[in-house]
């Protein structure tokens, strides 16, 4: 198989991780990650979001700016477990809605955000993961992250509004949609099986972009 740059996009609790980590290991690619133990501006952050929220996202877009080129510089195929472009389109976007990042500080973001994403080499493929807010409310106490405590179905239900309008417009690359609730890729390998050859059949140039 020739070689490819894949994201990985969807909500919070959607499977990003988890269908990163097994795509990584069957297909023998190269898997990339958030940067949060290495990120210092998480603790202030959560101390005090509406001070260090613009902090906190210009550092992840440099993050996954760097990510995203160094993966499309290497010689093998990566897929990366989230996309620099829902840190605009999704987080930053919530963060000014919901009071924690000024209007000011939030146009700001967006100029820096379209100069580094205009420079950067497209993907191959996009994999959206929509899932249900009910299902992701689930995941995430199951899991019980403690970063994670103060999620709500609220803001679930904001991230997912937003998630619709950006796929709505999104243009970038080839992007396959995957209903998450419906499948158990962790547990169950014909569930693998089903995404592996949906991805492959995707790159391949057929057109089906959801299941």
């Amino acid at each position: 198989m020739a070689k490819h740059l894949i994201l990985m996009a969807g909500n919070i609790g959607s499977g990003k991780t988890s269908l990163t980590e097994r795509i990584g290991k069957r297909l023998g690619w190269q898997t990339a990650y958030e940067s949060v133990a290495n990120n210092p501006y998480l603790p202030d952050f959560y101390r005090d979001m509406k001070a260090w929220s613009f902090h906190l996202q210009v550092f992840f877009l440099g993050h996954r700016a760097e990510q995203h080129k160094a993966l499309y510089e290497s010689p093998d195929s990566a897929i990366i477990d989230r996309s620099i472009y829902e840190d605009a389109h999704i987080f930053a976007r919530a963060l000014n809605h919901l009071g924690n990042l000024t209007d000011t500080d939030y146009q700001t973001y967006l100029k820096v955000y379209d100069l580094v994403t205009s420079n950067l080499p497209k993907p191959d493929l996009l994999i959206y993961l929509k899932t249900p807010v009910p299902v992701l409310m689930e995941r995430i106490q199951k899991r019980a992250r403690e970063i994670e405590t103060g999620i709500s179905a609220d803001y679930l239900a904001l991230l997912d509004r937003f998630y619709q309008e950006w796929m709505a417009s999104f243009d970038q690359c080839p992007v396959l949609t995957i209903l998450s609730a419906d499948l158990d890729f962790v547990h169950e390998e014909k569930h693998l099986d089903i995404v592996v050859e949906r991805i492959q059949e995707k790159l391949a140039g057929k057109e089906e972009i959801s299941f």
